[in-house]
């Protein structure tokens, strides 16, 4: 079972990495495509419903042409 803090936590950060996906105009299709990742993984991290391992974090930071701590800064979001 997922502690309250860990499902914001993981919210938060799929919150996150959905804004940097929309905001570089990518569809979940094309970054799993380019994380080569499923795109229903995509979907799940976005609403927050897995904790994503780190290969994957990497493979989404290069698909988006991001830093990794870039996906980790969740820091100022509400």
């Amino acid at each position: 079972m997922t502690k309250v803090r860990d499902s914001e936590l993981l919210e938060r950060f799929g919150r996150h990495l959905r804004g940097i996906r929309l905001e570089k105009g990518l569809s979940q299709e094309e970054v799993a495509y380019q994380a080569d990742i499923p795109v229903n993984q995509v979907g799940r991290i976005e609403r927050g419903e897995v904790n994503t391992t780190v290969s994957t974090l990497f493979a989404l930071a290069r698909a988006l042409e991001v830093d990794p701590p870039h996906l980790l800064n969740i820091h100022s979001l509400s």
